[in-house]
């Protein structure tokens, strides 16, 4: 009897909303013939590609609600509290390996390295028959690129992981294959890998946009090098005390290729999040969208990630989720053009259109984050109110802009739902030359560190006049002076905000707190600060309003040793009881 190839269930893990007996009993309506399926590896690595976006907002991919939502830039939003099942995430003391999120999410990670694995066995098996030895060789060091992309994502979350891979697939060996097979160290050498197999295969620059290359591989591998290089992932074994300059060195070495490619920083730092510029020199690797007018399908390829956050009242389906904190608006405050490090948030504090105050702030904050009062994105047409937040007495009324396109151009998908045809940007040129601003800073190489992190503020200086001309007179910021470079205490202080500032709201700074193993004294003073705030206005009846929010995080905790990692689903952990060991600190399974 022949086999059978079942395109949607790609992978042998425990399905998320069906019992065992139902995964196994399932009757497949989208299949293929897999000997069939195999003779076109092609069509196999295209479906690998295919499974880069394919996600859903329970189980995104850019991984928002763990980014973003788990650290001191972001409040849910939505209706309330139990709007969407990430308010646990947002508040850490009640989450448990039962939430559907994480399950949905490891599965359908899963089922991408499944597409993976039958890629590169369909390669090996027919792939120079087909495609001739120089293209199979390329299509197999993409196909492992996105292996180790995907896999990234999993250690990011959950840590220990089951490896599986062409051979595991290959030896029907998917439900004998452990968790605790390979330590951390050795789960990340195997993602490095296949990330080094892609750098030394592929071109620098590929005839197909969207396709990974040699570029996209050398910053992956700095990624991968600089999260290894501060230690383990737990603040006990983490920071400034564990770090490895030899890992830190092979970030500088990878990110030079990166320095010296086509790639570069974009003028404006508005353009960065306009879909017309989504393939621009600033994006080294993307998750491609496209609008049904542009590729002439009926809905197009939209981003369903971030479906839930556009604004309230500004777009059709606006969920109003996904919504900046006042601790991140206060962190764009400078003085003299420069941060204030030690006492940003001492005061609430917000720019009002057309009001100039002696507070000035950082022009970044006039494109991340969307508030009353000022245009949203830029379009005067659709100013911003406080009318524009759903449940202002819970997540108060910034709103999240960088992930949706102008009001005007509208959504590629209206429907019940909304979704827009903005790339993910999975590494973006400043990220990669912040990341190696902060290995030269662990090398004693301070000087070379401000000149990236001066060069990534002049082109904020120089992101006033073409976007937000509106708040010209709001905006003050400076570089940095050599001062500020003579020690590494304050030279990192320095690159994280920068980090803070420059790639806030794009889902990584929890990531950024638990490398530098400061999550929990981060966040847990943020949510002693955070749950007072107030913002303060004027009604239409000329009324003063002072509008408490957040006062929810009272019941928010991080602890040490437990939260730096997600923990590993619970219907994975019984699909096949014993298989899977559960993360430090959530053994209670439940």
């Amino acid at each position: 009897m022949k086999k059978i190839y079942t395109i949607v269930l790609a992978v042998a893990l425990a399905g998320t909303f069906a019992s065992c007996d139902d995964f196994l009993d399932y009757n497949p309506t989208a299949v293929i013939d897999e000997d069939k399926a195999f003779n076109e590896p092609e069509k196999m690595v295209n479906s690998a590609y295919a499974m880069l976006g394919d996600c859903w907002y329970s189980y995104p991919f850019n991984l928002w609600p763990y980014g973003d939502l788990a650290s001191d830039d972001c409040l849910k939003g939505g209706w309330g509290t139990g709007d969407t099942g990430y308010h646990d995430v947002e508040i850490w003391k009640t989450l448990t390996s039962t939430k559907g999120e994480l399950d949905e999410l490891w599965y359908r990670l899963y089922c991408a390295v499944s597409r993976c694995n039958r890629a590169l066995v369909s390669l090996e098996q027919n792939g120079e028959k087909t495609l001739g030895a120089e293209t199979t060789k390329q299509r197999e060091a993409e196909v492992r690129f996105l292996r180790a992309h995907f896999y990234f994502k999993l250690i990011t979350m959950f840590r220990q992981i089951p490896w599986i891979d062409e051979k595991v697939y290959a030896d029907n060996a998917t439900e004998k294959t452990s968790n605790t097979q390979f330590t951390y160290e050795e789960l990340f050498q195997k993602i490095i890998d296949d990330f080094q197999f892609a750098h030394d295969v592929l071109p620098a620059k590929q005839a197909d946009g969207g396709r990974a290359n040699k570029i996209a591989a050398a910053g992956y591998l700095a990624k991968c090098y600089l999260t290894l290089a501060w230690g383990d992932g737990y603040e006990a074994t983490d920071g400034v005390d564990h770090i490895n300059k030899q890992y830190m060195q092979k970030v500088v070495d990878y990110t030079d290729e990166v320095k010296n490619s086509n790639y570069g920083y974009l003028e404006d730092y508005g353009d960065i999040f306009l879909p017309e510029y989504k393939n621009s020199k600033e994006s080294v690797f993307a998750v491609q969208t496209s609008d049904y007018s542009g590729d002439h399908t009926k809905y197009g390829r939209a981003n369903w990630s971030n479906m839930l956050n556009g604004c309230w009242g500004i777009w059709s389906c606006g969920w109003d989720v996904h919504k900046p904190s006042q601790d991140l608006v206060n962190a764009f405050k400078t003085r003299n053009g420069l941060p204030e490090f030690d006492d940003y948030n001492n005061s609430i504090d917000y720019p009002v259109n057309g009001k100039v105050t002696a507070q000035k702030w950082d022009p970044r904050l006039f494109h991340t984050i969307g508030m009353p009062t000022f245009p949203y994105k830029y379009e005067k047409e659709y100013t911003l109110t406080t009318d524009n937040a759903r449940t202002p007495n819970v997540y108060g009324y910034y709103t999240s802009m960088k992930e949706v396109p102008q009001r005007s151009k509208g959504e590629t998908y209206n429907g019940s739902w909304q979704a827009f045809a903005m790339n993910d940007y999975v590494l973006r040129y400043t990220d990669v030359m912040l990341m190696r601003a902060e290995a030269l800073i662990e090398l004693d190489r301070l000087g070379e560190a401000r000149t990236i992190i001066n060069d990534i503020r002049q082109r904020a200086k120089n992101s006033i006049d073409k976007h937000i001309e509106y708040a010209k007179d709001q905006c003050d910021i400076a570089l940095y002076p050599e001062s500020y470079f003579q020690d590494k205490e304050t030279a990192r202080k320095c690159l994280r905000w920068e980090r803070r500032l420059e790639l806030a709201m794009e889902n990584g700074r929890f990531f950024d707190l638990r490398r530098w193993g400061i999550a929990s004294t981060t966040l847990n003073n943020y949510f002693k600060t955070e749950q007072k705030d107030v913002y303060t206005f004027t009604d239409k009846d000329g009324n003063t309003v002072n509008q408490t929010y957040a006062e929810y995080l009272r019941d928010a905790h991080f602890t040490a040793g437990k939260n730096e990692f997600y923990p590993v689903p619970y219907n994975q952990l019984y699909y096949i009881p014993g298989l899977y060991k559960q993360n430090k600190g959530y053994d209670d399974a439940k």
